[in-house]
């Protein structure tokens, strides 16, 4: 299975890139990508949040006053969450959101994907993205050669260079990642995914 690629300049060049139709060309499985994506972002979490209950909040034990012959309601606490300044009913305690998936799930997550990506025509294939110095203005120049410039962008490298790095870290919506350590979320998570000839060569081994 062949892509073709594009060289910094916007055109396509005569030469093409194999790609594996085990990575790249699979029928996509939703449910593995929600598995994946949900593991992900769960790992994202302090999951530091906390909410006083009525037992924690400011206030006395004391009953307020006299359970009959005031006119009115009864009441035990003032800590009761039913009353201002009270405690919180069932509110947030710190926990754990991590949730394990496997290998294989994670595997498939991203291929999914991929596949999705090249048959919807949002996966677009350079031969490499050099630069001399590290200048957001070529990286802009290179993206709207391509014709991706404003859409959501997760760039793919093989091997990200320093230049690459520092030229679009100032860039709003636009992701360098290696190509290796990506993740489901990373590659779902954008309108357009730019990959090197040396990135795509890294998914077909590590995915296959």
């Amino acid at each position: 299975m062949k892509i073709k690629l594009h060289n910094i300049s916007g055109e396509n060049k005569a030469d093409s890139v194999v790609v594996s139709k085990e990575v790249f060309g699979i029928e996509p499985n939703e449910h593995c990508v929600y598995l994946a994506v949900k593991s992900e972002l769960g790992s994202m979490r302090q999951g530091t949040h906390a909410a006083k209950t009525r037992a924690e909040v400011r206030g006395s034990g004391k009953k307020p006053w006299r359970q009959k012959g005031t006119g009115r309601s009864r009441i035990g606490s003032t800590r009761n969450p039913s009353r201002v300044h009270g405690g919180t009913a069932f509110g947030p305690k710190p926990r754990n959101y991590k949730d394990r998936v496997n290998k294989k799930v994670k595997h498939l997550a991203r291929k999914s994907v991929l596949s999705d990506k090249l048959a919807n025509k949002s996966l677009i294939a350079v031969d490499s993205i050099d630069l001399d110095a590290p200048k957001t203005k070529d990286v802009l120049n290179i993206f709207k050669n391509l014709e991706v410039s404003g859409k959501k962008l997760t760039v793919l490298l093989g091997d990200v260079s320093v230049n690459v790095m520092l030229s679009c870290r100032n860039l709003k919506n636009v992701e360098v990642l290696s190509a290796k350590n990506a993740s489901t979320y990373d590659l779902i998570d954008c309108e357009a995914l730019v990959i090197d000839r040396a990135g795509i060569q890294a998914l077909n081994s590590s995915l296959v």
